[in-house]
């Protein structure tokens, strides 16, 4: 089990309309409005890290006012 920390960086007033998508996505077992230099923290636990970046690239950063993403992955367990 993969488990990961997708930081997003949205649009200015953009945050609070794409936390629903954002937990809505598969693999997206919490994501939070957070204060610094990112807007959004999604946690995911998948299979494989390949489903990860697939949760990164075609789901957040397909979102309408996504500007960019950062992932973490978890080393322990």
């Amino acid at each position: 089990m993969v488990h990961a920390f997708i930081m997003v960086k949205t649009g200015a007033g953009e945050s609070e309309q794409l936390l629903e998508p954002v937990r809505g996505l598969d693999l997206v077992t919490e994501a939070h409005i957070v204060a610094g230099a990112y807007d959004i923290i999604a946690e995911v636990d998948a299979a494989e890290v390949y489903d990860v970046l697939k949760v990164a690239s075609s789901g957040i950063q397909g979102l309408q006012g996504v500007r960019d993403t950062k992932t973490y992955i978890a080393m322990d367990d």
